[in-house]
């Protein structure tokens, strides 16, 4: 009998082969690092660790392989007694090949390795280029991850009628869903290689938040695009095309889409009003406590409701980075920003050991020669069908254009990691959904070992500038604009360079947007310490809940009234002589120049920031 010490003894064996990889893992990471090697990246290493154990325990444990035969050959065992067969299964358990048996549920991967992936992309994102972008990289997210899964849904259903043709696939085995659900899973991009290296030497500001504004949100909708997908199917449409599941399935991916966001909204504001009435900023851990369950807290309860926790997790990571980082003391800043970049790499470093581990260890593997090769092709379609179209169609109205080589650069950089194999290893009780699976492990070997490996060599090949200061970047031009206008304002503090503004500026150019009116005069003072009293900017009618929001540091700093907060991406978390819990401004050294958050005005489509020109 396998006993529960055996079950023990077995699962920390496994544990303990996981923690050998990931330590093998840092370790290359730092000699790389010393090394400034950069063919291969920290990701590639965890892999090929996770490879070369799954290798060891397939071809080495002989007695299973014996075992198994045995098993196999059982099958005439079938019309015996109940308790023959299940003495008979026991004692197979007993022999069970550890790799086999080193698979964890789908579900680890989603409840607890995803979220800190996902909310430290949105917590570490630096807002004001963002914002500067936001735009284009909603365009590439949502637009680009729709036109990415329709080419390659419709590219492997014709190559899946090839593979049956040749008689590789059965007929029925594939249907246009299954395409279409691989189309979406595998649209979720994940550069982190790639990203890793463009911090590294400094690359061009608006390539860098490009990409990862795209992989940071595409994630979310290509989760949902499964979803509806998903829900299209079980709806009727499975084999033929069904206008009424059509419909449904739309109208289910708007209404996840939203509720998922609402929800994620809804914990980071709660989570910024208890950080902002409260002193809990007295006790530094039980503030990062909170946070970061309340964080989590979004994405259980919007999978609890039914609905997609990435989303969730991504927006209130958004949301804390721009409202609830600023109502935390300085140790709080600091533990939360390197809890989750240390949840962040853990995660995925663990992951990709993992998928490597798989290639060799999970027994129901379906490689199709045909379907594989339609996906290498597929992707490399989908992304020029993203990438350069809607570039096209946006340079139309930036005015800063997308140069050619930045876009070559972002058509090379669509990586594939951890969220598409967590989509994929989801559900493998197909054959369709295995084959799924194999090609999707097979395309995320291929993506980080040679193209994140190429990155190097393809930056200096396209000219693409390196070793850019973000602040003196020429596409920050709007940031010289407002170190100019710190130097040059007026008495009342309107910018100079505003006030003398051309008479034909258009009116998005000479007046700051709604979005920065509704941020900087309602939701700033209502969720932190700092913008203008509530009092002043709420209508009369709403002056008791004007005083109930309004924090008595906003009344101490009246005469301040400009923006001096940046997001947490541009904080220097430096403890050293300051005061924990002391109100925004006071407590933290910013790397950004003041008036900064001033560019999230302006066309937000497109890309270019106007000047700030208000007064107080």
């Amino acid at each position: 009998m396998f006993t529960a010490l055996d079950n023990h003894i077995q699962l920390s064996t496994e544990l303990l082969m996981f923690d050998v990889l990931l330590i093998l893992t840092i370790l290359t990471i730092w000699l790389l690092r010393k090394r400034q090697i950069r063919c291969i990246h920290e990701t590639g290493g965890a892999m090929l660790y996770g490879l070369i154990l799954g290798l060891i325990l397939k071809y080495t444990d002989r007695q299973w392989n014996k075992k198994a035969l045995d098993v196999h050959g059982c099958e005439s065992l079938n019309h015996t007694t109940p308790s023959l067969a299940a003495n008979i299964t026991l004692d197979n358990d007993r022999h069970k090949h550890v790799g086999e048996q080193m698979a964890f549920a789908p579900e680890v991967f989603f409840n607890v390795f995803l979220p800190p992936i996902i909310f430290q992309g949105a917590y570490s994102l630096n807002q004001r280029r963002l914002f500067q972008n936001s735009g284009s990289v909603l365009t590439f997210a949502f637009l680009g991850t729709i036109i990415s899964c329709a080419v390659i849904g419709a590219t492997m259903y014709g190559f899946v009628k090839l593979s049956v043709l040749l008689g590789q696939t059965r007929d029925g085995d594939f249907h246009l869903t299954d395409c279409l659900f691989f189309g979406a899973l595998i649209s979720a991009t994940d550069p982190v290689s790639v990203l890793a290296i463009f911090t590294e030497l400094r690359v061009d500001s608006n390539l860098y938040i490009l990409l990862f504004g795209e992989s940071v949100l595409n994630d979310a909708v290509a989760i949902v695009l499964t979803y509806a997908i998903s829900t299209y199917s079980q709806s009727g449409g499975h084999h033929t095309f069904s206008v009424s599941a059509f419909f449904f399935s739309i109208g289910h991916f708007i209404a996840v889409f939203i509720g998922s966001l609402s929800i994620g909204l809804s914990f980071s504001i709660i989570t910024a009003l208890l950080t902002k009435f409260t002193r809990l900023s007295e006790f530094p851990l039980l503030e990062t406590g909170l946070f970061f369950l309340l964080s989590w807290s979004a994405f259980l309860s919007a999978e609890a409701c039914g609905l997609t926790g990435i989303v969730a997790v991504l927006f209130c990571g958004i949301a804390q980075a721009r409202y609830t980082f600023h109502n935390l003391s300085t140790e709080a800043k600091t533990r939360t920003k390197q809890l989750f970049e240390f949840l962040n790499f853990l995660g995925e470093n663990f992951i990709f050991c993992y998928m490597g581990l798989a290639l060799f260890t999970f027994q129901n593997h379906n490689f199709k020669g045909i379907f594989l090769s339609g996906a290498f092709l597929s992707i490399f379609l989908a992304r020029a069908c993203n990438i350069y179209p809607l570039t096209y169609l946006l340079n139309i109205g930036r005015k800063e254009k997308i140069p050619a080589n930045v876009q070559h650069m972002m058509m090379f950089s669509g990586l594939r990691g951890a969220v598409a194999f967590a989509l994929a290893v989801r559900d493998t009780c197909t054959v369709a959904r295995r084959t799924i699976l194999s090609t999707t492990l097979m395309l995320v070997f291929f993506t980080v070992w040679v193209l994140g490996g190429a990155t190097s060599p393809m930056l200096a090949w396209l000219d693409i500038r390196v070793g850019v200061d973000p602040d003196e970047d020429k596409g920050g031009q709007a940031s010289d604009q407002v170190k100019s206008a710190e130097n040059n304002t007026g008495e009342d503090g309107t910018p100079a360079h505003a006030a003398s503004a051309p008479e034909g500026q258009t009116q998005a150019s000479r007046t700051p947007g709604v979005w920065h009116k509704l941020d900087k005069n309602y939701l700033r003072p209502a969720l932190t310490h700092s913008g203008p009293p509530l009092t002043s900017t709420l209508p009369v009618w709403c002056e008791p809940l004007g005083r109930l929001l309004t924090s008595p540091h906003a009344y101490e700093n009246r005469e301040r009234l400009n923006d001096t907060e940046a997001d947490c991406s541009s904080v220097k978390l430096d403890t050293a002589g300051e005061d924990k819990g002391a109100p925004e401004g006071d407590a933290e050294t910013v790397t950004e120049p003041a008036h900064q958050d001033d560019l999230l005005e302006g066309d937000l489509g497109l890309g270019h920031c106007a000047d700030p020109n208000w007064k107080e």
